[in-house]
């Protein structure tokens, strides 16, 4: 079986100096193409050199940017397939899982990875990615706390994103004990987490761990 390597990004691009590196190495540098996965809104191309910008000095040359849509086209699934890394953006999270997670990009991306391509996500691109996607009150409409059916890429832990920045540590311990995950990660902006065939291998900045004892 292929290693698979997951990152798993707290806030905004881009990847912490190391972070970057060590992606594109796994995507294979300048020999490889890196998928961007996002959501389409006014200004994107500008930016899309937030995710790029860490890559580049390691040597990474080649991205393909992927407009997300419920309904993708064969000639997305055969950019996507053709890629040797995958980067899912951050955005409204809702409409990330929706567009990856309830469509055949996801089946891709959970193909893809477990052949070894590194997968790497950002704020709501790293909630969709577990086997829970947990999306607190603050990242959604009706200031709910939703739990919905993830990538599951990694599963048996819980994540919150921008993890100081909104406060999240009751939430995280909430959301832990409710899928009963045995670890919950706290994940701060400018912070990230490397899981090497799902067990966690190192980070990058602050992230803070609760253990579930129930």
């Amino acid at each position: 079986m292929n290693s698979r390597h997951l990152f798993l990004m707290g806030g905004s691009p881009p990847f912490g100096q190391r972070f970057g590196r060590m992606f594109t190495e796994l995507a294979c540098g300048a020999d490889g193409k890196i998928a961007i996965l996002f959501l389409e809104r006014e200004g994107w191309e500008v930016y899309m050199n937030k995710y790029t910008s860490a890559l580049i000095p390691n040597g990474a040359r080649n991205f393909c940017y992927l407009p997300l849509s419920p309904d993708p086209a064969v000639s997305f699934l055969q950019e996507l397939m053709s890629c040797s890394g995958i980067i899912i953006g951050g955005g409204e999270t809702e409409n990330y899982r929706r567009y990856i997670v309830d469509s055949e990009t996801g089946e891709w991306i959970r193909r893809m990875y477990m052949n070894g391509i590194p997968v790497a996500g950002f704020s709501a691109g790293a909630l969709v990615i577990l086997e829970h996607c947990i999306i607190p009150p603050i990242d959604t409409p009706k200031r709910q706390h939703l739990f919905l059916r993830g990538l599951g890429l990694i599963r048996d832990c819980a994540i919150s994103v921008h993890f100081t920045k909104w406060n999240e540590r009751e939430n995280l311990r909430a959301a832990a004990g409710k899928v009963s995950a045995a670890t919950g990660y706290g994940i701060d902006d400018d912070a990230g987490i490397y899981f090497h065939n799902e067990i966690k291998a190192d980070n990058e900045g602050s992230i803070h761990i609760y253990k579930n004892e129930t």
